[in-house]
């Protein structure tokens, strides 16, 4: 198999302060024009054809996006895509709004993408100036396709017009880095990203980024112990299967990691022996995107050159049918010494999580996070417009919603703990993998996974409901979201969840 290679061009971005003219609308295709939702005449006057644009936006309903589309009566015939919004929008309405307009000006061929936000203070300009980017961003990137005719470039370029002040662009253009790198890795196809070809693409991107490089194959695995972790494996028809850890160390020391990240890598899941439907089954390439979310977070971070010390734990296998797959009623001994009843050979994530949070959990980070496509539990209870997460830190219920607001990310936590662990009570074994009456099933598979985490670390448990949405969500205009990458680098610069580290 020939190895993966990310389409790693990048889009420059350039900014330009001061009032806007003609002239500066010469070398632009089309130009995004944000503005409020009341517009001063005296706005128009300052914008270049500000009187047509305010004369045809006049005979359009109000509350559409975009609110206009026409052209200027330049040499290039520059297209305007125009639309109004509150300064004050939440974060998740400007990022929707900026994919709502990056999506109508570029539906024609690649140019240079003009940004007018004009008439708002100067942070809702910095805040809208980055939401445009965002989006930009997220749509000019290429997902992997294998089509004999590749798709034309969306975005060769993107332009800052009128700007009060400079904006630092630095942590939004390493989230869409991280985020694009998510989306890609979940996108291709299971037999383009096996477990193999998986381990082989992160050992280079560690190259890359001068990351440690650590693969924990199956017979490390089994000395470790991580009998949950290859139970799940033991259905392969092969010996791909592994854990692999990624570490960033900023100061370039092999000091204990403040943050670890942990991501569910099922590279395709069938549902093992309990086999799914057809219809279940025709995206289980995508079961892999909590691991490509922390891979993604782990570029981001290192894209922003955070003083943190941060390790990547991402659980790759497959979740086969065969004469070896585990079954219902296997009695299974994880890395931690807990035997697990299995009920369900479609619980699998749990499985290879309760390992992976052990071994990342043993190296006592402040802060531990894992992302996973878990549980439909969670589809049923919030919809695909927001994430679940959940805490061992009762008291961050608060704090991790706030974040959710912050970024765009939208999160809900449901409560986990002891009192769940009724429901999975076992007789022969000193849990069950999951209750055979599903309810809850989010909230049972959370308290399970805390069953695993050690020496009391601070953790926070991601279910990726918001991991596909069809349409696309926020900023990003397609399904595959790549939730995650945002609301982390949040959790850390704007929550502050490791204020001692930076």
């Amino acid at each position: 198999m020939s190895a993966l290679v990310l389409d790693s061009r990048e889009i420059s971005v350039t900014q330009q302060l001061g009032r806007t003219d003609s002239k500066a609308f010469e070398p632009i295709d089309q130009l995004l024009l944000i503005l409020p939702k009341r517009t001063p005449t005296a706005l128009w006057r300052s914008i270049p054809q500000g009187n047509k644009l305010q004369a045809l936006l006049k005979k359009r309903a109000a509350g559409e996006t975009p609110a206009l589309q026409t052209r200027l009566s330049n040499k290039r015939q520059t297209l305007v895509v125009a639309g109004k919004i509150d300064g004050d929008a939440e974060v998740f309405q400007q990022l929707t709004f900026a994919r709502k307009l990056v999506a109508a000006a570029t539906t024609e061929k690649a140019g240079s993408l003009g940004i007018l936000v004009a008439g708002f203070s100067a942070e809702q300009q910095h805040m809208l100036s980055n939401a445009a980017v965002a989006a930009a961003l997220a749509a000019g990137f290429n997902l992997p396709e294998f089509k004999s005719k590749a798709s034309a470039e969306k975005i060769k370029n993107i332009r800052l017009l009128g700007l009060k002040s400079k904006v630092d662009l630095s942590r939004t253009i390493a989230e869409a880095k991280g985020n694009n790198l998510a989306r890609w890795l979940t996108a291709l196809p299971p037999n383009k990203l096996d477990a193999n070809s998986y381990a082989d693409f992160l050992k280079n991107l560690a190259g890359e980024h001068g990351w440690q490089y650590k693969k924990f194959n199956t017979r490390e695995l089994e000395k470790l112990g991580a009998g949950a972790f290859l139970a799940v494996a033991q259905g392969n028809d092969n010996d791909s299967a592994s854990i692999v850890r990624l570490r960033y160390r900023p100061a370039g020391k092999n000091e204990a990691p403040a943050l670890s990240l942990v991501g569910k890598g099922i590279v395709f899941d069938t549902g093992g022996t309990n086999l799914k439907p057809f219809a279940s089954m025709l995206d289980m390439h995508g079961d892999m995107q909590g691991s490509a979310v922390a891979a993604g977070t782990l570029l981001a971070i290192s894209e922003l050159k955070l003083p943190v010390a941060v390790d990547a734990w991402l659980a790759i296998t497959e979740n086969r049918m065969g004469p070896n797959a585990y079954k219902s009623q296997d009695v299974i001994t994880a890395a931690n010494g807990k035997t697990i009843q299995t009920i369900h050979t479609d619980a699998e994530g749990r499985m290879v999580l309760a390992d992976t949070l052990t071994f990342a959990s043993r190296e006592k980070p402040k802060l531990m996070i894992d992302y996973a496509t878990l549980t439909g539990a969670v589809l049923n209870a919030i919809t695909t417009r927001y994430s679940g997460v959940f805490t061992n830190r009762a008291d961050w219920h608060p704090r991790l919603k706030r974040t959710g607001r912050i970024c765009g990310e939208r999160v809900w936590p449901f409560p986990i703990g002891k009192e769940f662990l009724e429901d999975l009570r076992s007789d022969t074994a000193d849990i069950q993998q999951c209750s055979a009456k599903g309810m809850g099933d989010h909230i049972l598979a959370g308290s399970f996974l805390a069953e695993f985490v050690e020496n009391d670390t601070p953790w926070v448990h991601v279910d990726l409901a918001a991991s596909n949405h069809k349409g696309g969500l926020a900023h990003i205009p397609t399904e595959v979201t790549g939730f995650g990458v945002r609301f982390t680098i949040s959790l850390i610069l704007d929550e502050k969840l490791l204020k001692a580290e930076l």
